[in-house]
């Protein structure tokens, strides 16, 4: 037999180790992929109820063939017959009975509550950031006229998202949906966001992650006494330009004094833009002349602008930011951090495009900070619409995995189309649910 061969066996004959191959469409049966192996007796019954007399098996790609008798095509009716019998019996029925219909209908609700439940979930990322980002702007408004008050705001706003996230055991970084949140607050929210679960994965205290959150919100307050066309650096500028452009550093400290904010906090504002080797500004400090706050928060900054850029043709994938920060620019950085944070984000951090072993396309979307190895990814797959396409978590598929990083241009047009690759990558955190929990309807 051809080791690419299938062959076409009775319902009954499945066993666990088995790779199977489902011939039905996504919205028939509740598995996240149409082809895997059978890893439990779970999957056998639910197989079993979804009004199949016969599957196609996959030998080459099994762990556990079954003996070449049960694979008799000549035994496959009476098989098939015995075992409907033994089921109608078990349920007191007198004769075989397959509910294909209401097996599948019950398919497409478990389907349905995925859905809704993933959408609930995207939805409340997109609202808690679009509420953050919208008292970022108007504290930062009321910065210069009122600066006690914007301390209070920012104080309450930063409070807030500790506490949330403190109180998940796990948390899951997340990919927004494209556009979301007040454009002038996407950068700074998004390096809170992110210095935030550095400092829980390091285990800091619920003060020093205050005193991390509030100077990564306010490390660009500065920028509001700058013109918008030097708001971000650009190739070209002159040194003039490039003067003034490094001075948002020191603005940001004197607004942030004038709101009585910590030395701590100040600190780290003023480091935002130190790096570890010295090629940094304002002070060119070195490696532990920078406090810790101010080492994650110079990082968590520098990736951010890697992946959200002034100018949109230096734009990289959050793949490429990682790659490049630990291959080309790893001096710059404290090791012990860097490795956190790569270790957080995962080898492929949410917004990333993606190619799996099976060759299909796909794009990250989560990852676990505690599972980095294997993040959740929506799959294109053109026999589902786009609004319908469920995220696959790669743990609940081990022999599923990813196989490169692409840039979107690499895509084909189809794929493109129907991943929407983000063209600013934004975060935020959640709770992270066990995929057993959301299967229940929990």
């Amino acid at each position: 037999m051809d080791e690419n061969t299938d062959v076409l066996i009775d319902i009954s004959q499945l066993r666990i180790g088995m790779y199977i191959q489902l011939d039905l469409n996504w919205m028939s049966h509740p598995f996240p992929v149409s082809s895997f192996r059978i890893a439990s007796e779970s999957q056998i019954e639910i197989l079993r109820e979804l009004g199949l007399t016969q599957i196609r098996y996959h030998p080459s790609k099994s762990d556990l063939p079954p003996p070449d008798s049960q694979l008799d095509p000549a035994a496959s009716d009476e098989s098939a017959e015995d075992a409907a019998l033994a089921q109608a019996a078990s349920h007191g029925a007198s004769e075989p009975s397959v509910a294909p219909e209401s097996d599948s209908r019950r398919a497409a609700q478990q389907l349905k509550r995925k859905l809704l439940e993933q959408q609930r979930r995207l939805d409340a990322c997109d609202q808690r950031f679009m509420a953050i980002t919208r008292q970022y702007r108007k504290l930062a408004e009321s910065a210069e006229g009122s600066p006690a008050m914007a301390r209070v705001e920012s104080e309450a706003l930063v409070t807030d998202s500790v506490q949330e996230l403190l109180g998940n055991t796990e948390s899951v970084i997340s990919l927004l949906s494209d556009g979301v949140g007040e454009r002038n607050a996407l950068h700074p929210v998004n390096v809170m966001v992110l210095c935030l679960l550095m400092g829980k994965a390091q285990g800091l205290s619920p003060m020093a992650m205050q005193d991390l959150g509030m100077a990564a919100l306010l490390h660009d307050i500065g920028k509001l006494r700058l013109p918008a066309d030097l708001s971000s650096p650009f190739p070209g500028m002159t040194p003039a330009e490039e003067t003034r452009y490094r001075s948002h550093v020191g603005e940001s400290v004197r607004l942030g004094q004038s709101m009585g904010l910590s030395k701590g906090v100040l600190l780290a504002m003023a480091q935002h833009h130190e790096m570890a080797d010295g090629s940094g500004f304002p002070l060119k400090l070195r490696g532990e002349e920078l406090c810790l706050a101010g080492r994650i928060l110079s990082l968590v900054n520098h990736y951010e602008r890697l992946c959200n850029p002034g100018r949109s043709a230096q734009t990289m994938t959050p793949h490429e930011a990682l790659s490049v920060m630990f291959a080309q620019q790893k001096n710059r950085f404290d090791a012990v951090e860097l490795g956190i944070f790569i270790r957080m984000m995962g080898v492929y951090p949410p917004g990333s495009v993606v190619q799996l072993v099976n060759d299909r396309f796909a794009m990250v979307v989560s990852v676990n900070s505690s599972r980095p190895l294997r993040p959740r990814v929506i799959v294109h797959d053109p026999r589902v619409p786009k609004d319908e396409a469920l995220v696959l978590d790669l743990e609940t598929v081990p022999e599923l995995g990813i196989r490169r990083s692409l840039r979107p241009s690499q895509l084909p047009r189809e794929a493109l189309e129907y991943l929407s690759p983000r063209k600013r990558i934004c975060y935020f955190f959640e709770r992270a649910v066990n995929p057993a929990a959301v299967e229940a309807g929990l």
